[in-house]
C-alpha cells in the first residue's frame, strides 16, 4: 500500500513563469519552469530563496487552468464530475485495476481501506516503520495496533523476510510501502500495496497486486493536484461498498446512476471526494504520464552515472532499483556514513542554494511508536535511514543542467574526515 510523505514548504511560482508545453509529449523540451532559478557555478551564490533549486517542485504543463476553467464554468464543482469520471478511466485502463475512486488524500485512500478491512480494537496490521505517520493513523484510527518491521538496506523497503514471524492470529493486514518508487518484493508479500504511482514489479503495476492500494497527489509527488489520492481497489466485492464509505456512507453513488430512487444512510464512512476542479488538475497531470516517467528516468540515470564512483570513493549507498522492477522514479536519496555528515552536507548544499533534505523519522521511535511499547535499537536499518539518509533535488521540471549544479556541489565536499 502506498502512503505518503512528508514535505517540505515550498514557495508557490506564478504561472506566466511555468513552462509551456507543446500538446505531443514527443516534441516536449524540458527546461526549468522557474526563469527566476539562477544557473548556479562555483563562483555564484544565491542572493534570494527565489533562485534556489528547491528539492520538489510541482509540474505545470500549461493545460491545467483551462481545464479548472471548465469546470468552474459549467457549475459543477463538487465530486464525481466529468473530469473525476476521466481520472478513474485513465487510471484503470492505464494500471488495468479493477476499480479507482479519487479521494481527498492518500490519508484518505488509507482509513478507507481500514473501514473495508473492518479493523476492530486488537487487531494487528503490519508495516514498516519507516514511513509516514498517516501509514499508521489510518489503522490505528479504528483501534488496531502497529505492528512495525524493519526495511532493507539496499531499497528502504519492508524486509520481506521478518514479515513471518510477526504474523499471529490476530494479523489482519500487512501494509507496504514502495519507498522511491521501487516496488516491494510482492512475489513474496501477499498484500495490501505514494510513491510508485506508474511503477512496475514483474510487469503488473504497483497498487494492483495486493487487496487495496493507495495513491497520493500531494503537491510533492509525480503527479499532483496540490492535495489528492487515490483508492486502487482490485477486487471487485469490495466496490459497491467503496463507494459508499466514500460518499460519507450513504448509496448516493447507486441514486446518481439511477439505480435507487433516493439515497439514504448504508454504512460508516466520510466525506472523501475530491472537488472536480482538483481533478481537472489532476486529469492534465495522468495524461502525460509517459512524459514524466521519461525525464525522472533520465534524472535518475544522470545522478546514477555522475555519482556512482564519487559514492564508492566517500562509502555513500545509493538507490537501488532490482532488475524485475521499473522504478516510477519518486525521489533520489543517499544514505551517507554519519548523521553529522548528513548535517553537514544539507548545510553545504545550502551554501551553494540547493535544498537537501532527510526523510521519515522512525514511527517505532516516536512518541506514539513508544506508547506501544517500542523502543530505539529494534531496527537499526530503520534508525539508520531516520539518521543518514538525504534527498537531493529531484521533480519533473529539474534540467539536467541544474541537476549538474547539484553533483558538482556534492564533490566540492570536503568534510568526510571524521
Amino acid at each position: 500500500m502506498h502512503t505518503e510523505h512528508d514535505s517540505e514548504p515550498l514557495p508557490w511560482h506564478d504561472p506566466s513563469v511555468s513552462q509551456a508545453v507543446s500538446p505531443s509529449p514527443s516534441t516536449r523540451v524540458l527546461s526549468d519552469q522557474d526563469a527566476n532559478v539562477s544557473h548556479l557555478c562555483e563562483t555564484t551564490q544565491p542572493t534570494s530563496q527565489s533562485e534556489r533549486i528547491e528539492i520538489c517542485r510541482p509540474y505545470v504543463f500549461g493545460d491545467e487552468i483551462e481545464m479548472i476553467a471548465k469546470v468552474l464554468w459549467s457549475g459543477q464543482h463538487c465530486g464525481d464530475g466529468p473530469f473525476t469520471r476521466k481520472c478513474h478511466r485513465l487510471l484503470e485502463e492505464t494500471l488495468k485495476c479493477e476499480r479507482v475512486l479519487l479521494t481527498t488524500s492518500c490519508t484518505s485512500a488509507l482509513e478507507m481501506s481500514a473501514m473495508l478491512l473492518d479493523l476492530q480494537p486488537g487487531d494487528e496490521v503490519i508495516m514498516p516503520s519507516f514511513t509516514f505517520v498517516s501509514t499508521a493513523n489510518a489503522f490505528t484510527n479504528l483501534g488496531a495496533r502497529p505492528v512495525f518491521c524493519d526495511v532493507r538496506s539496499d531499497t528502504l523497503n519492508i524486509d520481506e523476510t521478518s514479515i513471518e514471524a510477526l504474523v499471529t492470529s490476530r494479523t489482519r493486514a500487512i501494509v507496504v510501502v514502495h519507498y522511491a518508487g521501487v516496488a516491494c518484493d510482492m512475489a513474496t508479500i501477499n498484500a495490501i500495496a505514494a510513491h510508485a504511482i506508474f511503477g512496475y514489479s514483474r510487469g503488473q503495476a504497483i497498487g494492483t497486486i495486493g487487496r487495496f492500494g493507495a495513491a497520493s497527489f500531494h503537491q510533492t509527488k509525480n503527479y499532483s493536484c496540490g492535495e489528492g489520492g487515490a483508492l486502487l481497489i482490485n477486487e471487485p466485492e469490495f466496490a459497491e461498498r467503496a463507494e459508499i464509505i466514500r460518499e460519507k456512507g450513504t448509496n448516493r453513488a447507486m441514486f446518481l446512476r439511477g439505480q435507487v430512487d433516493r439515497y439514504t444512510w448504508c454504512d460508516k464512512g466520510s466525506s472523501y471526494l475530491p472537488s472536480d476542479i482538483l481533478a481537472a488538475h489532476l486529469w492534465v497531470q495522468l495524461r502525460e504520464h509517459e512524459f514524466v516517467q521519461r525525464h525522472r528516468r533520465e534524472l535518475h540515470e544522470f545522478y546514477m552515472t555522475e555519482l556512482s564512483a564519487w559514492a564508492v570513493e566517500h562509502e555513500v549507498r545509493l538507490p537501488t532499483i532490482p532488475a524485475d522492477c521499473e522504478s516510477a522514479y519518486h525521489l533520489f536519496w543517499m544514505m551517507v556514513p554519519s548523521l553529522d555528515l548528513q548535517i553537514q552536507l544539507t548545510d553545504h548544499l545550502g551554501n551553494y542554494g540547493i535544498n537537501a533534505a532527510f526523510h521519515y523519522q522512525p514511527l517505532h521511535t516516536s512518541a506514539m511508536g513508544q506508547s506501544y511499547g517500542y523502543k530505539r535499537g529494534e531496527f537499526p536499518i530503520t534508525e539508520r535511514a531516520g539518521d543518514r539518509l538525504l534527498r537531493i533535488p529531484f521533480y519533473t521540471g529539474l534540467s539536467l543542467q541544474h541537476a549538474a549544479s547539484v553533483v558538482d556541489a556534492l564533490k566540492r565536499f570536503d568534510g568526510w574526515k571524521q
